[in-house]
C-alpha cells in the first residue's frame, strides 16, 4: 500500500520541493483491525503563528497526503469520530512516510471542547468547507472564494462546478437565492460574509422525497457568519471611461432569520450583459419537473427574444438590469418567496457573411452584410409560496409572469450572381406568458408517497415584420406588385393555453426495491394567425391571401399517459426500468381544411447505475421520445420566412420519434485533488420532420415534410482534472459526428460534419506568488456533403494573471490569441484581445479604486463558421472597441 502511495505522488514530491513545500504520507488505519479509516481529519497547527495551518482528510482507503511548509514544526492533531485523538509534533524537513493508528474509545463520556474548526468535512452526500482555513482576506466577491477551495471550479461567467459536475442550485442559510441561479450568486455575493460553503448532492427541498425522485440537482449552501446573519451589507460600484464610458452597479443584501431582500442593478454601456440565454431559460423555469417537456424548453431557446438573448457581441450596447428578491418567513411552516427581474437596453450588432450554398447542381457564394438596432425591455416576476402542512405533508404554489417588447432596425446587403440588394427591415416582438404551478407531496407511510403537479399556462406572442427595398424579390414566390419601392408587411399572432398535470405515486417495498406508478396528462390549445401584403406607394394595399398566404391555424394537442417504473437495488448497481404508455390526439382546423389525428406508443426507459464508492459512478441511460410538429410546421398556406424564404406546411404532419442512449463514468478524489468525467451519447432519429426546400439562387422555398430514413448523431465528451500541489492541470475534450439528410431541389443526400474541441491548461494556487491560467484550445470541423468537402480550423491560446501585492493592490490581466482557418479557401485570420485591471484597497477601508482596460489592441471583428442542411457560413461579427475605464467601489 505504502509502495503505491509512494508511487502516486512522485511527481507532486518534485513539485513541492520546486515550491518549497514537504510531504507527509501514509494511512490511517484502526489499531484493533487495522481497518482503513476514511474521511480522517489530520490538522497541523504551526509553531510560528505566521504560517498558515495545514490539513488533510484521508481517502475512502485510509491513505492520506499532508504538505507542509519546508523548516516548519508542526503540532498534528488526527481526529476520527468515536476514535481517541492522536496528537505528535513534526518537523518539516524532508519528505517522510508515518502511519496513523488511532484506538477506540471506550464507552465513558467526556467533555469535548473544539477549539479548531476542520476545514472539510464529509458526512454522506454533504461535503462541508470552512471558508476561513482557504481565503486571504483579498477576496472580494462569492467567486473568488470558492476557486480556493479543493473540488470546486469556477468559469469566468460565472458557473460553478463541484466534484467534476455543474451546480445546478445556490442556497442562502438552506433557501434558495433568488432561483438559485449560480451566476447571480457568485458573481454578487460578497467575500467576507461567508462562514461555510456546503455542496449538496442529489438535494431536493423536500427532504422526504430523497432517495424516491432521482435528483441530478447539485447544491451550494452558503452559510453565513454570525454577524451577517441579521445584517445589512452589499457594495457600490461607479465608474466612468473614455468616451463617455459608464458603469453603476449596486448589489445590497439584507438578511435576518425572517426577512431575506436582496437587490443588484447594472447600468453600463461596456457591452457587459447582466442577462444571458442561459439566465433566461433559468428563471423561466421552475416548472415540470415531473413532466420533463423537452418540447417546451426547445420552443423557449428559439423563440424571438432568445434569438436576441444569444447575440454576445455587439458594436454598442447600453444595458439597464435590475432584479430584486424578497423572502419572508410568515412562519416556521410557510415561506413566501418572490422576484422581480427587468432588463432594457439597446443594442447595435453588425456581421458581414460569406455564404457557400450546395444542392446537387454546385455550390455558389453569397455576401451579406447586416446591420442591427435593438431596443430591447422585459419583465419577469414569480412568486413561490411553501408551506410544510406538517412532517409528512409539502404543498407549494408558483405564480409566474413575463412581458417583453422587441423592436428591431436594420439593414440587410446581399450581393451574389452580380446582383446587390438592401433591405431596409423593421421586427416589433411583444409577448405575454402567465403560469401557475402547484405541487403537492404527501407521504402516507413509510411505503406510500404521493406526488401531485399541476400546471396552467397562457401565452400571446405577436411578431410583426417589415421588408423594404427598391428590387423586387422572391420572384414567383411572393405576388409584388411593380412599385417604386417594395415595402412587404408581415402581421402573426399566436396565442397558446395549456394545462399539465402529473400524479405520481412511489411504493416502497423494501430497501431494495421500489415501484413507481404515474398518470398525466398534458392539453393544449393554440390559435396562429398571419398575414401578409404589400404596402405600396400610393397607399392601397396589395394582399397576399389572394395568392395562397394567411394562415388561420386552430390547434388541439391532448397527450394522456401512464408510466409503471420499477427500480432496485442489487450489491452497487442500483436499475430502474420503466414502460410509458402514451395515447396522443392533436387535431387542426384552417380555413376549408380539418384535419383529426392519434396515435398510440410505449416508450421505454432505462437506467443502471454503477456506484463502485461515494466518488466513482458508471451510469447508463436509455430514453425514447417523441416530438410533434409546431404549430406553423401545420400551416396549410403560404408563410413568408424571410427577405429570401417562403415556408409551407403540412396539415397531416405526424410525429418525430428518437431514441437516446448515454454512457457516463464519474469520478472524484479530494484526497488525490482529482475529478475525472467521462460521456458517451447516441441520438437516432427514425422519423423526423425535415425541410424540403426549392432553392434558387440564395431565394429558397421550404416546405416541410415527413421523412423516414434514420439519421444519426454521436458526441463525446472527457474532463479531467488533477492537483498537485499548488498546481492543476485540466484536460477537456468534446467531440461530436452527425450523420443526417438534405433534401434539396429534388435531391435527397447524406451529409456529415464532424467537430472536435481539445483544451489544456494549468492553474496555479499560490498564496503569495502571482496565479496564472495558461491554456489551449484546438477545434477543427469537417462538414462533407455529396459534392463537397469544407474544413475549418479554431485554435485558441490564452492566459489569465491574478496577483496579489503588497497586501492592498489585486491585479487582474487576461490575454487571448484566436487564429481562424479556412483551409478549403485558403483562409487565416489572427487576433489578439487582451484586458487588464488594477484594484487598490486599504486594509479595513470600505473605499476601493480601480482602473481597468478591455481589448488593448482594439480588434473590431472576431471570425467564426456555422453549418446547416445546405449553407456553410463564414462569418465575421463586430465587437466592442478597447475600453478604458476608472471605478470606485463602496463597501457596506
Amino acid at each position: 500500500m505504502i509502495k503505491k502511495i509512494g508511487t502516486s505522488i512522485l511527481l507532486a514530491f518534485s513539485l513541492n520541493s520546486a515550491l518549497g513545500q514537504i510531504v507527509l504520507f501514509g494511512n490511517v488505519t484502526d489499531s484493533i483491525g487495522k481497518a482503513p479509516l476514511a474521511n480522517t481529519n489530520i490538522l497541523a497547527f504551526p509553531n510560528n503563528s505566521m504560517e498558515r495551518t495545514r490539513f488533510a482528510i484521508s481517502n475512502e482507503k485510509g491513505e492520506y497526503v499532508l504538505r507542509l511548509d519546508k523548516g516548519i514544526t508542526y503540532s498534528i492533531e488526527v481526529s476520527y469520530l468515536g476514535y481517541q485523538s492522536l496528537s505528535f509534533e513534526h518537523t518539516a524537513t524532508k519528505d517522510g512516510i508515518k502511519n496513523l493508528f488511532l484506538t477506540p474509545k471506550t464507552n465513558d463520556l467526556e467533555e469535548v471542547v473544539l477549539n479548531y474548526k476542520i476545514p472539510i468535512e464529509i458526512k454522506e452526500d454533504t461535503i462541508i468547507y470552512q471558508t476561513d482555513a482557504f481565503v486571504t482576506g483579498e477576496e472580494r466577491k462569492l467567486r473568488e472564494v470558492l476557486k480556493k477551495l479543493p473540488g470546486l471550479e469556477v468559469d469566468r461567467e460565472g458557473n460553478v462546478t463541484a466534484q467534476g459536475r455543474k451546480v445546478t442550485k445556490v442556497l442562502v442559510e438552506n433557501k434558495v437565492f433568488f432561483t438559485g441561479n449560480s451566476k447571480l450568486a457568485v458573481n454578487n455575493i460578497p467575500a467576507d460574509v461567508v462562514d461555510q460553503v456546503q455542496v449538496l448532492d442529489n438535494y431536493n427541498k423536500v427532504g422526504f422525497l430523497k432517495g424516491l425522485q432521482d435528483s441530478e440537482e447539485l447544491a451550494l449552501n452558503i452559510k453565513l457568519k454570525e454577524d451577517k446573519k441579521k445584517f445589512a451589507f452589499g457594495d457600490m460600484e461607479v465608474g466612468g471611461g473614455i468616451e463617455k464610458r459608464y458603469v453603476v452597479h449596486p448589489n445590497l443584501f439584507y438578511y435576518s432569520p425572517e426577512t431575506n431582500l436582496n437587490f443588484i442593478g447594472d447600468l453600463n454601456n461596456m457591452g457587459i450583459k447582466s442577462f444571458t440565454l442561459a439566465d433566461y431559460l433559468e428563471f423561466n423555469g421552475g416548472f415540470g419537473k415531473l413532466i420533463g417537456d423537452v418540447g417546451s424548453y426547445i420552443s423557449l431557446s428559439s423563440d424571438n427574444f432568445s434569438q436576441f438573448l444569444a447575440k454576445n457581441d455587439f458594436k454598442s450596447n447600453i444595458n439597464r438590469f435590475g432584479a430584486l428578491n424578497i423572502r419572508q418567513s410568515v412562519s416556521s411552516k410557510t415561506d413566501i418567496n418572490g422576484y422581480t427581474i427587468a432588463n432594457g437596453s439597446n443594442t447595435e450588432t453588425e456581421t458581414d457573411n460569406l455564404n457557400i450554398y450546395n444542392n446537387s447542381d454546385g455550390s455558389f457564394g453569397e455576401s451579406r452584410n447586416v446591420n442591427n438596432n435593438f431596443d430591447n425591455f422585459f419583465i419577469l416576476g414569480k412568486l413561490t409560496l411553501d408551506h410544510e402542512l406538517n412532517r409528512k405533508a409539502n404543498l407549494s404554489v408558483n405564480s409566474f409572469v413575463k412581458l417583453t417588447n422587441n423592436e428591431v432596425n436594420g439593414t440587410i446587403l446581399t450581393q451574389s450572381f452580380g446582383q446587390s440588394t438592401i433591405f431596409n427591415t423593421i421586427s416589433d416582438v411583444s409577448d405575454l406568458n402567465l403560469k401557475q404551478n402547484l405541487e403537492y407531496n404527501k407521504r402516507y407511510s413509510n411505503a406510500q408517497t404521493l406526488s401531485l403537479e399541476a400546471t396552467f399556462s397562457h401565452k400571446k406572442n405577436t411578431p410583426n415584420n417589415v421588408w423594404k427595398t427598391n428590387e423586387t424579390f422572391l420572384l414567383g414566390l411572393v405576388p409584388l406588385v411593380e412599385d417604386d419601392i417594395y415595402n412587404i408587411v408581415q402581421q402573426k399572432e399566436n396565442q397558446s393555453t395549456s394545462f399539465d398535470m402529473v400524479l405520481k405515486n412511489y411504493w416502497v417495498l423494501n430497501n431494495f426495491n421500489h415501484i413507481y406508478t404515474t398518470f398525466g396528462t398534458n392539453l393544449i390549445f393554440e390559435n396562429f394567425i398571419s398575414q401578409e401584403y404589400q404596402q405600396l406607394v400610393s397607399e392601397t394595399v396589395n394582399d397576399f391571401s389572394t395568392n395562397g398566404f394567411g394562415n388561420s391555424i386552430e390547434h388541439r394537442f391532448n397527450d394522456t399517459f401512464l408510466g409503471l417504473e420499477y427500480k432496485f437495488l442489487a450489491g452497487i448497481f442500483t436499475v430502474k426500468s420503466g414502460l410509458f404508455y402514451h395515447n396522443y390526439i392533436w387535431d387542426n382546423d384552417q380555413v376549408g381544411i380539418s384535419t383529426n389525428n392519434d396515435t398510440q406508443a410505449l416508450l421505454p426507459a432505462f437506467n443502471v447505475e454503477a456506484e463502485f464508492n461515494r466518488s466513482e459512478k458508471l451510469r447508463f441511460q436509455y430514453r425514447q421520445r417523441m416530438q410533434f410538429p409546431r404549430i406553423g410546421e401545420l400551416a396549410a398556406n403560404f408563410l413568408l420566412g424571410s427577405f429570401n424564404s417562403v415556408l409551407l406546411g403540412d396539415p397531416n404532419l405526424q410525429s418525430e420519434r428518437y431514441h437516446s442512449f448515454s454512457l457516463n463514468y464519474f469520478k472524484f478524489s479530494l484526497f488525490r485533488g482529482l475529478n475525472l468525467n467521462v460521456g458517451l451519447t447516441y441520438n437516432k432519429k427514425t422519423q423526423s420532420i425535415k425541410n424540403n426546400t426549392i432553392l434558387e439562387g440564395i431565394e429558397q422555398f421550404v416546405a416541410y415534410t415527413m421523412f423516414n430514413e434514420p439519421e444519426n448523431s454521436f458526441s463525446a465528451n472527457f474532463n479531467f482534472g488533477k492537483k498537485i500541489g499548488k498546481v492543476k492541470m485540466i484536460l477537456k475534450g468534446r467531440g461530436n459526428h452527425n450523420e443526417f439528410y438534405q433534401l434539396v431541389n429534388d435531391n435527397v443526400s447524406k451529409n456529415l460534419s464532424r467537430s472536435i474541441s481539445a483544451t489544456g491548461k494549468l492553474e496555479t494556487y499560490f498564496e503569495k506568488w502571482p496565479n496564472l491560467e495558461v491554456g489551449y484550445a484546438h477545434q477543427p470541423s469537417i462538414y462533407s456533403t455529396a459534392s463537397t468537402k469544407n474544413n475549418f480550423v479554431n485554435s485558441r491560446f490564452f492566459a489569465y494573471l491574478d496577483f496579489i501585492f503588497l497586501d492592498d493592490f489585486h491585479l487582474k490581466g487576461d490575454f487571448e490569441r484566436n487564429e481562424y482557418k479556412n483551409i478549403g479557401e485558403n483562409l487565416t485570420n489572427i487576433f489578439d484581445v487582451a484586458g487588464v485591471s488594477l484594484f487598490y484597497q486599504k486594509e479595513d477601508s470600505p473605499w476601493g479604486i480601480e482602473i481597468s482596460a478591455t481589448n488593448l489592441f482594439d480588434v473590431r471583428f472576431k471570425r467564426q463558421n456555422t453549418f446547416s442542411d445546405f449553407l456553410i457560413s463564414d462569418q465575421y461579427t463586430a465587437v466592442m472597441p478597447r475600453i478604458v475605464m476608472f471605478k470606485l467601489s463602496y463597501k457596506l
